[in-house]
């Protein structure tokens, strides 16, 4: 797999000292708050411009993707807004309020150095655009208003250099607006489901912890056995934890895809997804491989949206309690909905409908959220 030019590499905000899963889990959070508010965004511009000739796009349109497969962060900006024809690249940057001193933004995405002269210009054609969760209110500012404003120092979170904007200089121009009140919320249900559902790998990694410890406390036997969807599941999983990728993974996948079948459970489903997603992302796909992964996507995500129920739960079987159902289920669903735009950003994939918002497949977000809130 190539590296995409448009990326940096081993950065220490990304994928060092993580998981892949926790830097995918990290890079969505932000993703949920860029495809919720960009409709948002859209309407502000047109009050500035007085024009309805306005669409705001994410940069890379349908094939936007929330993070790199060999981790990293992209260079591109946030948004790509068209006024009238001309596009003007739009950066975003959210929070809820905590008493910081500064508003910190990327020197590279601020200014640049003047060849001629050595010195720092604020670039132009780009806008940042900064919510305040806890207003909640925002501001649409220029490069140039942050560099006249901003002082250029080290960022110790970060390790690098920023122009930081004294906290008492920028709330001046945060603008409030109880319009954003709903957006703000939905972004914090997603995000409660986003960290509810990654859970599920310590529930995982407890289960066969204990099942391993009974082999020395208990002398039980640990069974690894040959077409068994559980074992399958159990040396996925174990490889994945000890960074190790199968030989023949290409084989592994299409040997998964025969366990997909009528009346699976939820967990069941779970595992599937789960050793999908791990055997995926350690292979490129060949032409005859492609388009069983494709329907096999398209099948669990079928599969798992209809065991939805009410009040925001999933059940599929009495074995488990209606949390524990509903956890195997957004698990599956967060997992395939990376599988989705991945698969659209890598390969020639028309079969697939792109993620238009995080979690568009949970039948109804807020009802989920609630029977999180009030079960957990």
């Amino acid at each position: 797999m190539k590296r995409d030019p448009k990326g940096t590499y081993a950065q220490s905000s990304d994928i060092k000292s993580r998981t892949f899963l926790e830097y995918r889990r990290d890079m969505k959070k932000k993703a949920i708050a860029e495809l919720e508010i960009i409709e948002y965004l859209a309407s502000k511009l047109r009050e500035q411009y007085k024009t309805k000739r306005v669409t705001v796009l994410k940069s890379g349109g349908d094939k936007f993707l929330w993070f790199l497969r060999k981790g990293g962060i992209t260079r591109e900006s946030d948004f790509v807004a068209k006024v009238n024809d001309q596009e003007t690249e739009i950066e975003f940057q959210y929070g809820k309020k905590q008493d910081l001193p500064f508003n910190d933004f990327k020197v590279s995405k601020v200014a640049r150095k003047n060849r001629a002269t050595g010195e720092r210009e604020p670039l132009t054609n780009k806008k940042f655009f900064c919510v305040n969760w806890s207003l909640p209110g925002y501001a649409l500012i220029e490069p140039k208003w942050i560099f006249e404003n901003g002082e250029y120092g080290m960022v110790p979170a970060w390790r690098s250099y920023a122009f930081r904007v004294p906290s008492a200089k920028f709330d001046e121009i945060l603008i409030k607006d109880d319009a954003l009140r709903p957006v703000c919320d939905i972004i914090d249900e997603k995000n409660l489901i986003l960290e509810f559902q990654h859970k599920q790998i310590d529930v995982n990694k407890d289960r066969l912890s204990k099942l391993l410890q009974m082999v020395i406390d208990e002398e039980k036997l640990v069974q690894i056995i040959p077409k068994d969807l559980d074992s399958f599941f159990k040396v996925c999983f174990i490889l994945d934890n000890i960074e190790r990728i199968p030989d023949n993974a290409n084989l592994w996948i299409i040997y998964l895809l025969t366990y997909i079948q009528k009346d699976l459970s939820l967990e069941e489903l779970s595992r599937i997804v789960y050793c999908l997603d791990f055997l995926y992302s350690k292979v490129e796909l060949k032409g005859n491989e492609l388009g069983p992964v494709v329907q096999a996507v398209q099948n669990l995500m079928s599969m798992v949206k209809n065991h939805a129920g009410e009040g925001g739960r999933y059940a599929s079987s009495a074995r488990y309690s209606p949390l524990e159902e509903t956890r195997f289920a957004l698990f599956s669903i967060n997992l395939l909905e990376d599988l989705t735009q991945d698969l659209i950003y890598y390969y020639p994939v028309k079969d697939l409908k792109p993620i238009d918002k995080i979690y568009d497949n949970v039948r109804d977000t807020h009802q989920t959220a609630e029977f999180i809130r009030k079960n957990s």
